[in-house]
């Protein structure tokens, strides 16, 4: 999701450097649209006034951010970093809190929309931080997305993301279950798809995904592999906060048996194929 958010910032008339941990993205960007490619993360912060990141995981955010080479080494006093990756909330309290001690102000913006959000530049962020410092970012964030919301304080923008994806995921896991159980039933999945579309179990998800579905095209928006990943980070917020997520943790359990039967690269609704797999139907138009 990084590289076409840079290219919308350039196309915005910003002047971009880029790093990456697979160069090529990097050189093709540079290449495209005239992105200045830096050696590291450091470099990349000797240049701005604002950097922003997108990363996989949490471990991830803090070698980029605090590691050696990274933003923190090479940012001067009044820099702003935001971090637009799904990370622990504790675990970006404790980043805003080292890079103060810098002069160094941070956000945790993550954002979601996928691929297409952020091909489109219709992104949507979920900020955590100083607010002044996100009224300082915000023309940068609205060339990459459309609807931004101020949370609060540091990781609160993470909280809400990880409460957007939970419900997402809680509701993927339910549909998974009645439209392979009405299929078996013999009911046409179309018609099942009508009917929940017109019924209070009406869901925008449903309606997104499910084509997807019916024509048999997992191709990925957003993995398998990294909606286990959020999942997993709800649970330890949970912990923290002293929340039980019963529904969230048999989800997280579903989404592991499909990384363990190879569908962890494909998109989250190639989830419907554990249990297919399980009762012998097959849910397509």
């Amino acid at each position: 999701m990084g590289y076409p958010m840079a290219r919308n910032l350039i196309k915005a008339g910003h002047e971009v450097s880029v790093w990456s941990n697979t160069s090529s993205k990097a050189e093709q960007l540079a290449a495209e649209a005239g992105a200045k490619v830096c050696a590291s993360p450091a470099d990349v912060a000797r240049e701005a006034e604002a950097v922003f990141l997108c990363v996989g995981n949490t471990e991830m955010a803090e070698t980029v951010i605090l590691g050696p080479n990274g933003i923190k080494e090479g940012g001067k006093k009044g820099l702003v970093v935001v971090d637009a990756s799904t990370i622990a909330p504790s675990a970006s309290v404790r980043i805003h809190n080292e890079l103060i001690k810098s002069g160094i102000d941070f956000l945790g913006a993550p954002c979601t929309g996928s691929t297409p959000g952020a091909t489109n530049g219709t992104l949507t962020f979920m900020v955590g931080g100083e607010q002044a410092v996100f009224e300082r970012v915000k023309p940068y964030l609205e060339a990459m997305g459309k609807k931004l919301y101020f949370c609060g304080g540091p990781g609160t923008g993470l909280h809400a993301k990880l409460t957007q994806n939970l419900v997402l995921s809680n509701i993927l896991q339910a549909f998974n279950e009645g439209i392979v159980l009405s299929t078996k039933a013999g009911i046409e999945p179309a018609l099942m798809l009508d009917i929940l579309s017109n019924s209070a179990a009406k869901s925008g998800l449903i309606e997104y995904k499910a084509p997807f579905i019916l024509r048999r095209d997992f191709t990925t928006n957003f993995s398998v592999k990294w909606m286990h990943k959020d999942i997993g980070l709800m649970l330890e917020s949970a912990a923290e906060l002293s929340v039980p997520l019963p529904l969230t943790s048999l989800t997280r359990q579903m989404f592991q048996a499909a990384i363990a039967t190879g569908h962890g690269d494909e998109d989250i609704c190639s989830t419907i194929k554990v249990l297919e797999g399980l009762t012998g139907v097959e849910v397509k138009g």
